[in-house]
């Protein structure tokens, strides 16, 4: 089944899916040549830091309309069968929508696939010492833009990640990017690059009792770990 992809980012109040609210909402559909870009109100206070980061005031959104007016919208032009990419979307805005939807009774619609940018990159190149978006853009050569909105970093990661993938399919890149792997080494943290064979115990109690291995982000390393009998 070949299909469409859609790429997506949110700005948001903070960065806890659960108390925090989405801001602004942006999309663009290369094969439709189609984009959706909405500043949402929150219904709650944007804090000056958050706005220090995507320049979004509450006077910027006063009279936008609330996620439960746009949401509908949003799901409509992702119609089909989709793919949705985003920077970061496996720890980030994948929950900043599920819960949004949610708190409006709107369902995310379970024939929605998504691909996490950022997890492909770190992934497959691991020889770039940093993975954020503003660091590839200069990394491939894509145009300047207005950073952290939402339908200008859209643009770039469409441009970042096409030549990412190279001639691959979206099919194939979400189908690879779903094949589990056997992580030799740890991908994050202060041991970033140790054999896990050689993490400190203590390491990774800690690790676990933060939760670290709850995360979906962090499954192939809570298997790989499971596999050489380092994690119960």
């Amino acid at each position: 089944m070949k299909r469409r992809p859609i790429f997506y980012d949110t700005e948001t109040t903070g960065i806890r899916a659960s108390t925090d609210r989405i801001v602004e909402i942006a999309a663009f559909d290369p094969e439709r040549n189609l984009t959706f870009e909405k500043l949402i109100n929150p219904g709650i206070p944007i804090p000056s830091e958050a706005s220090s980061i995507h320049h979004i005031t509450d006077d910027m959104v006063a009279e936008s309309p609330s996620f439960a007016q746009i949401g509908q919208e949003f799901i409509d032009f992702c119609d089909g069968d989709v793919v949705l990419i985003a920077h970061n979307n496996d720890a980030f805005d994948v929950h900043f929508v599920r819960n949004e939807l949610e708190r409006h009774q709107m369902a995310l619609p379970g024939h929605w696939k998504f691909l996490d940018s950022l997890k492909w990159a770190r992934r497959y190149r691991p020889d770039l010492p940093r993975h954020t978006l503003q660091f590839l853009r200069e990394m491939y050569g894509v145009a300047v833009n207005n950073a952290h909105r939402a339908l200008d970093d859209v643009v770039v990661l469409y441009e970042i990640f096409i030549a990412m993938v190279d001639d691959l399919s979206i099919d194939d890149a979400l189908s690879l990017l779903e094949r589990p792997r056997d992580l030799q080494h740890m991908p994050f943290g202060k041991h970033q690059g140790k054999p896990l064979k050689d993490l400190p115990s203590d390491y990774l109690r800690w690790l676990s009792g933060n939760g670290a291995f709850e995360k979906a982000e962090n499954q192939e390393l809570r298997l790989s770990l499971q596999k050489l009998g380092l994690l119960t």
